[in-house]
């Protein structure tokens, strides 16, 4: 009986470490689907905008209200961008968005 008992817990204890690995894959591979999704319509986002001959992004610009065609960096933000500016925060964040007025 003794034997049964430990083959019990063994199994019990060892199928529940196996269960806790398993979660923490799932939420794991969860998280990492999520931001490939964001990253995905991001870049959906900023490859939709209009663009000049020379490949840059045609925005209107928050800070300063003009037309502009600005090369956008690695991160979707215009050339322009100014970092800690609210108006450049902002339409660093429109880009990304998809809601960045454009000409």
């Amino acid at each position: 009986m003794p034997d049964r008992r430990q083959l019990e817990r063994f199994l019990r204890s060892t199928l529940q470490e196996a269960g806790e690995q398993f979660e923490e894959f799932r939420k794991s591979t969860d998280e990492q689907l999520g931001e490939a999704r964001d990253s995905y319509e991001v870049a959906k986002n900023a490859r939709g905008l209009p663009a000049d001959d020379a490949g840059r992004a045609k925005i209107v610009c928050r800070r300063y209200a003009e037309q502009r065609a600005a090369k956008l960096d690695a991160e979707y933000r215009p050339a322009c961008y100014e970092a800690d500016h609210p108006d450049c925060e902002g339409c660093a964040e429109d880009v990304r968005a998809g809601r960045i007025e454009t000409w």
